[in-house]
């Protein structure tokens, strides 16, 4: 059974978090063993439904996550005993849900658990890569080490990514006010000028009939649309979900004009960041690989570094297997040929992560600049089209009577 407690260690600290164990009494026990003053303990299975559906749907950020490592790592610097640094750490973490995390690995460590297999209980949280580099520093005695390398990795892959939402929303919140405005003009504005229109008689543009045409749609099968929109997301986000419907749409992505480039980039700087760091910490090439198309967040450059893994075991080197695949392009491939001949595989793709970091981020900022522009443009030929199409006719109107 499971246990939510309560208890004050002996420098009257409280903290929480959960416990295994066969019953109320033999928790009880354990908690007491180590010190510590149960002030609350209960079972999971005494929780409220509505408590525990909340909980399914939280989540931990990626900057929380990144912050953890890189103030982990400095604790573990000062010397300061790995459980003492967690349970430190649970009492600032201002997510109720990351705090009983942190505090059920500390515990998990104190009762002799690794902390690789600790925060492998909670995948959602923590990716495989992470738990693997924390493996090989446990392994390798550079715990330290590879907290402040996973540190710095995560936290340059959220201001990557966060870079590339922040170029994204911008025209992205524009279009969905357009289109909002567009349908609020058709339904509200465009049937009041309808029956003005078609009372002269007049002969009316081949663009007024048709925003006429969309306008009255809209008004008598809008309800439609919208349950079928629903149903097709819906459809959608279940077809995405399956293993064919993962691959279609990550191939789809790829081939989009720019961003498929922009993607690309970033998916080959992940692939190389995540490669660097497991060889460095003295993985294997073929576990590094398996890692790798984990973590790369894209079912065609993970079928590509599976086939490499599986192929290198039969002797074939990774550059040869990638240079099967346009997914990675000549200088890649060459570079990665170039580690491969020297023995300096980790420092060749170390610096290839470090090139296409700054190529999406160069991509990036183009596209914000660009984009701007483009979409005024776009605008200003949706609204002359509207308008052109609902009052030419009436200024027509106007002229004649």
């Amino acid at each position: 059974m499971k246990f939510n407690y309560i208890v004050k260690n002996n420098r009257g600290e409280s903290q929480r978090g959960m416990i295994d164990a066969l019953n109320k009494p033999v928790a009880l026990k354990t908690l007491q063993d180590r010190g510590l003053v149960v002030i609350k303990l209960q079972s999971i299975e005494k929780s409220t439904i509505f408590f525990k559906k909340i909980k399914f749907f939280e989540k931990v950020k990626r900057k929380d996550i990144f912050i953890f490592f890189r103030q982990l790592a400095i604790l573990v610097d000062a010397n300061v005993p790995l459980v003492q640094s967690l349970r430190s750490m649970s009492q600032q973490i201002e997510s109720e849900y990351f705090k009983e995390i942190v505090s059920n690995i500390a515990n998990d460590i104190d009762g002799g658990m690794a902390f690789s297999k600790a925060i492998s209980k909670y995948p959602k949280v923590f990716s495989i890569f992470s738990i693997n580099l924390i493996k090989t520093g446990e392994v390798s005695g550079q715990l330290q080490e590879s907290l402040i390398y996973l540190a710095d990795h995560l936290e340059n892959e959220y201001y990557l990514i966060s870079k590339i939402r922040g170029a994204m929303s911008y025209p992205i919140f524009i279009l969905g006010v357009f289109l909002l405005v567009g349908i609020l003009v058709l339904v509200m504005v465009i049937p009041q000028l309808t029956s003005i229109l078609t009372e002269a008689g007049q002969e009316l543009p081949w663009s007024t009939k048709l925003v006429i045409f969309t306008s009255n749609f809209i008004i008598s099968y809008g309800w439609i649309l919208f349950l079928l929109s629903i149903a097709l997301g819906f459809g959608f986000w279940r077809y995405k979900d399956t293993e064919k419907g993962r691959i279609a749409c990550d191939t789809i992505k790829l081939k989009i004009p720019v961003f498929g480039k922009i993607l690309q980039k970033t998916y080959l700087a992940r692939v190389s960041d995540s490669l660097s760091a497991l060889t460095k910490g003295g993985v294997s090439v073929i576990q590094s690989l398996n890692v790798s198309g984990q973590v790369v967040g894209n079912s065609v450059f993970q079928a590509i570094l599976f086939r490499a893994r599986d192929e290198i075991k039969m002797g074939r080197s990774i550059s040869a297997t990638l240079e099967d695949h346009e997914e990675f392009p000549p200088l890649f491939c060459q570079m990665i040929k170039t580690g491969e001949q020297t023995g300096k595989l980790d420092t060749i793709l170390e610096k290839l992560s470090i090139f296409y970091k700054k190529e999406v981020e160069n991509v990036v900022d183009n596209l914000s600049q660009l984009i701007e522009p483009i979409l005024l443009v776009f605008l200003g030929i949706g609204v002359s089209i509207l308008v052109f199409s609902v009052f030419m006719p009436i200024y027509s109107l106007a002229g004649v009577m």
